[in-house]
């Protein structure tokens, strides 16, 4: 055993303040958020945040919520799975919550739960999901939802020439809810909306050609895709513009070949991903990754033939928020693997390329679509919840 002198000086000094604690709530920071750093699941954070006032400052001020997410899988959201929950609150103060279905893939063994308005779920249609909050729209109404806490926020009403239905393609957030730097995005099919988050204004984007359909942030810019599938850097300020990347598509293609394809963040790439039919035998779609190369004048979509240490999760919804994994090995996960979240069945998994059919699990349901689309009513989704976010990102 290493005797005291030897210790690392930060664990001396730990050692020395926790000997004159009279209870848990009196830990210092620093040893507290060294046991966050060691957690291997959301449900176990929660359990620590939930803990008392000193745990949940100590992990409020943690300051590596990005790693944890990176670490760790999202959440998996299953609005159409009620559960009971008598202890937890039949409303938020102003609406009635539906409690729905939560797995940690993680602790697959453990009952998680949250909590949307039902108001939400029957009248409004789902645009987005972005910082751990729904982004529900309906006519020129907007609300902006916290998945497990059920809290709401209402920004004015979107502008419009007149009160008719409108189908809104898209929406996400530029920050955390909280942060200062926060804007609503909303993407109709004629414009792309701006809205500060606690202002009193709309700004209006209109679109000449094709609605924006993914907005993602990556490497300190903001990268929308269009219906077309043509990549552009959006900006905010001084005014709210497009300025298309001119891409090569893989194998001299002068188009897109994807049928309905997304973007993904994964460590320092951007991916886009989609699905091809196979018909032979084995698992009956395969998964291509292309990342985008940006080092050329001319943007290039290059083939990634293996994701390594990464695993990808995605909603059937086109407006769902697809993730990255690293190491996902270290929670029982596989490498390589995309995690398709479905309504009928929690989850397939996926192999990349060569890997669909080592991977391919046969006892799936043959019936499952595999291709994105749009709905109206919230589908299944991956999140992670609003408080593994700072304010600051």
């Amino acid at each position: 055993m290493q005797s005291p002198s030897k210790l690392p000086d930060t664990l001396v000094c730990e050692s020395v303040a926790v000997s004159g604690l009279q209870g848990w709530a009196d830990l210092p920071d620093g040893l507290l958020q060294s046991i966050i750093a060691l957690s291997g699941s959301f449900i176990d954070l929660l359990a620590f945040a939930g803990t008392c006032r000193s745990w949940r400052v100590a992990f409020s001020s943690y300051p590596s919520k990005s790693s944890i997410r990176t670490m760790l899988p999202p959440l998996l959201i299953r609005p159409n799975v009620r559960v009971k929950a008598p202890h937890l609150p039949s409303n938020n103060g102003h609406r009635k919550l539906r409690i729905c279905q939560v797995l940690d893939l993680s602790k697959q063994n453990t009952t998680f739960r949250c909590q949307i308005p039902k108001e939400t779920l029957q009248m409004m249609h789902f645009a987005g999901c972005s910082y751990g909050h729904l982004i529900c729209c309906r006519r020129r109404y907007c609300v902006v939802v916290d998945v497990f806490s059920g809290a709401e926020v209402s920004p004015p009403r979107l502008p419009s020439s007149n009160d008719c239905e409108e189908f809104y393609y898209s929406g996400t957030l530029t920050a955390p809810l909280a942060s200062p730097k926060s804007h609503l995005l909303i993407s109709s099919q004629t414009s792309l909306f701006d809205w500060p988050v606690g202002s009193d204004t709309w700004f209006e984007l209109q679109l000449d050609d094709a609605r924006i359909e993914q907005i993602v942030e990556f490497n300190g810019k903001f990268i929308a895709m269009d219906y077309h599938y043509r990549i552009y850097t959006l900006q905010l300020a001084p005014r709210l513009g497009l300025q298309e990347i001119k891409t090569e598509w893989w194998d001299g293609m002068a188009e897109c070949p994807y049928l309905r394809p997304w973007l993904v963040v994964c460590g320092d790439m951007l991916l886009i991903v989609d699905h091809c039919i196979n018909l032979s035998y084995g698992a009956p779609v395969t998964y291509r990754p292309y990342r985008l190369d940006m080092t050329t004048k001319l943007a290039k979509w290059v083939e990634v033939k293996k994701l390594d240490n990464w695993a990808l999760f995605v909603g059937g919804d086109v407006r769902s928020t697809p993730f990255s994994c690293m190491n996902p090995e270290l929670w029982g996960g596989k490498r390589n693997c995309l995690y398709y979240a479905h309504y009928s069945q929690p989850m397939s998994i996926h192999g990349f390329g060569d890997q669909a059919d080592v991977v391919w699990d046969r006892s799936t349901d043959p019936d499952l679509l595999y291709k994105r689309n749009w709905y109206r009513q919230l589908q299944a989704l991956w999140v992670y919840p609003s408080m593994f976010y700072s304010d600051d990102e």
